[in-house]
């Protein structure tokens, strides 16, 4: 009988200004049972001092590897882009994304990877359990059915879920390396969601939860459970910078079935809106504002 090897998964963590939480997040990535894990860190130049304490730490723990200091992000997309550039993926079976301050369960990963394993998926994400400093917690299902273009209109659910076998992550790597303009897209795991989805990569998305996602106010995206949180995310939309962020995508993979240069084209897209978002509710804002965005344009 031959001897179980557990899969060797390399977690990419982008941070700033950390220290409120990140021992903590740190500590469920390091205890996760059944894998052997190294922790890719990349600190946005901090003010609290996270630097010197992730130091630290590796001088002590040999599964951390610090990326040079000294560079400004200015956001965690470009962050977790610089981390799939620079780290060499050879050694590992499997790569994810980790943010500062969530809490993962101690069998996320592993539970994970025997879901890809059944599913037979490249790719995986999951549902969350958003928590608030006040003690609420709610469930976030992200499992609704993929539809032909969602990955054009949403990301896959939190990044901090996402989990890439190694041939889908070099394959993020790869397109990055190859279109320089990827690196101001607005998120990081909506577009690793567009490159694989575009690829034919088959991803897995979990309803089971396996971590616990922070909620507060330095959260860059959050859960988007509250009405104050729809009527943002919609002034976002409308301002233009979504858009502009799919016509990137649109233009970057080539896709010829999708057309969004113009306002007629927004019409179009309008009528499509079944098959740009996973949910129902989604669709029908997605209807919605695709619509005003075609009669009325950016900034409404």
């Amino acid at each position: 009988m031959s001897e179980f090897l557990p899969p060797r998964v390399a977690v990419c963590l982008a941070a700033y200004n950390g220290m409120r939480y990140l021992e903590e997040q740190l500590n469920t990535i390091l205890t996760q049972i059944n894998i052997v894990v190294t922790v890719f860190v990349s600190v946005d130049t901090s003010t609290d001092g996270t630097e010197a304490w992730i130091d630290a730490q590796a001088k002590h723990d040999s599964r951390l590897v610090i990326l040079p200091h000294g560079q400004h992000f200015g956001g965690a997309a470009k962050n977790f882009y610089h981390l799939f550039r620079e780290v060499n993926f050879s050694k590992y079976d499997f790569v994810s994304f980790a943010d500062q301050d969530d809490v993962w369960f101690p069998d996320k990963l592993s539970h994970g990877i025997k879901q890809m394993s059944i599913h037979n998926a490249e790719a995986y994400s999951a549902s969350v359990i958003a928590f608030w400093v006040d003690g609420r917690e709610k469930l976030i299902d992200k499992s609704q059915p993929q539809r032909e273009f969602d990955y054009l209109f949403e990301a896959a659910g939190p990044g901090c879920t996402y989990i890439f076998t190694n041939k889908a992550a070099n394959l993020i790597k790869h397109t990055l390396n190859q279109f320089p303009e990827l690196n101001d897209f607005v998120l990081h795991d909506w577009l690793s969601y567009a490159i694989l989805r575009y690829n034919k990569y088959n991803w897995f998305i979990d309803p089971v939860p396996k971590m616990r996602y922070r909620q507060h106010e330095a959260n860059q995206v959050g859960a988007n459970v509250s009405f104050k949180g729809m009527v943002h995310r919609c002034r976002y939309v409308l301002s233009g910078h979504v858009f502009k962020s799919i016509s990137i995508l649109v233009n970057v993979l080539n896709i010829s079935d999708i057309q969004f240069s113009s306002r007629t084209d927004s019409f179009k897209l309008a009528l499509q809106a079944r098959k740009l978002r996973r949910r129902s509710l989604d669709q029908l804002f997605a209807f919605i504002l695709l619509l005003l965005y075609a009669i009325k344009g950016p900034n409404i």
